[in-house]
């Protein structure tokens, strides 16, 4: 095949894919650029996303031209339309958090207590936290959803083992459900092997989206994944929803509770309560004799804990045959709920009961 007639036929393909917000085709819409198409088959291209387009437009345009015959690889570069300047930087000496919206956070009653899964720095488990305290007030009978609002490693498709686009009705995004929990992720809305390689702007637009276009229905909780750091997505959602509070979570180690502190000094500066501190990986719980042993230094989370006025939730064993659950999408306390880790997250989700919305009575196993 020559490469002209490939060109037509990935043109053909990518008119095929529509913007909603302005009724045309992205092609036609100028929304793709630098179309390069070579003759081995590997086509790439910019893609211009603005704040009021879907985020799935990047998902859908790969999956067109992925599926034109002679197409090896596809590429995409993400960028923002021309004259979307960033937001100004902050003056000399001044706390870039203390940059307010306009407006002030709104108000989302359906939603319940809105809670913040947090972390200083990334690899201390806070995905796999989140997912845990999710599946568990399901089993407690509480209308839980997470939001996965870790645009940059949106890892809660994997850990709740889903994969399918969640579909569109009546103009509303349907989240995915497993385990008794809704769910929506942009990693559900883009190839698995994409980066998100956005902008503020971006992050800010695909939180206010997951908030307002996504049929939640009426919750107890909603969780929200964050990514590490203190970034555009923790201030976005600080600015865009009311919050119950947050949770930090964080290692033993020294390093790890001193980047969770930042965590917490962000959320104090937004007006954010921390509801406690979650000491993952914390120790180790010898299956054959039950001897505890601290692979880690010890205590970090308690000091961390103590420093910031704030209860310790729980710690979280390291437990053998947990990433495995994991990989298979089954959160511990689902696929093994009797194991230390298994009960060690249970206690913690009654504590957040406790201090978010009240308690309840655990329910049989969803599976």
């Amino acid at each position: 095949m020559t490469t002209n007639k490939l060109n037509a036929l990935v043109a053909g393909a990518l008119t095929n894919v529509r913007n909603p917000r302005v009724d045309n085709d992205v092609i036609s819409a100028g929304m793709v650029q630098d179309l390069a198409v070579q003759d081995d088959g590997h086509v790439s291209f910019t893609f211009v996303l603005s704040q009021d387009d879907p985020a799935g437009l990047v998902r859908e345009a790969r999956r067109a031209v992925r599926e034109v015959d002679g197409v090896a690889e596809v590429k995409i570069n993400v960028v923002e339309p021309e004259g979307s300047a960033p937001a100004a930087a902050p003056p000399s000496g001044a706390t870039p958090v203390a940059q307010a919206a306009p407006q002030g956070p709104a108000e989302f009653p359906a939603l319940g207590s809105v809670l913040a899964i947090s972390s200083g720095k990334g690899g201390v488990g806070k995905s796999t936290v989140a997912a845990n305290l999710a599946a568990e007030l399901a089993r407690a009978g509480k209308r839980v959803a997470l939001m996965d609002a870790d645009v940059y490693g949106p890892n809660v498709p994997r850990l709740f083992g889903v994969s399918e686009q969640p579909a569109v009705k009546d103009g509303r995004i349907q989240p995915l459900e497993k385990y008794g929990v809704k769910l929506i992720s942009l990693g559900l809305l883009i190839e698995r092997d994409m980066p998100a390689i956005w902008r503020g702007p971006i992050v800010t637009k695909i939180i206010n989206q997951f908030l307002s276009d996504v049929d939640w229905g009426e919750l107890d909780f909603f969780l929200v994944d964050l990514p590490p750091g203190t970034g555009d997505a923790q201030l976005s959602l600080a600015q865009a929803v009311h919050m119950k509070g947050g949770i930090i979570v964080t290692t033993p180690q020294e390093m790890a509770a001193g980047d969770a502190l930042r965590g917490a000094k962000m959320f104090e500066r937004v007006g954010v309560p921390v509801i406690g501190i979650v000491e993952n990986m914390s120790y180790f719980e010898c299956p054959h004799c039950g001897e505890r042993s601290e692979i880690f230094s010890g205590g970090g989370g308690q000091r961390l804990a103590d420093e910031i006025g704030v209860p310790l939730l729980g710690q979280v064993p390291l437990q053998a045959g947990m990433t495995q659950e994991q990989d298979e999408g089954k959160p511990i306390v689902i696929g093994q709920p009797d194991s230390p880790a298994g009960k060690a997250l249970a206690a913690i989700a009654q504590e957040v009961m406790q201090r978010a919305g009240g308690k309840s009575v655990p329910l049989p196993i969803i599976t």
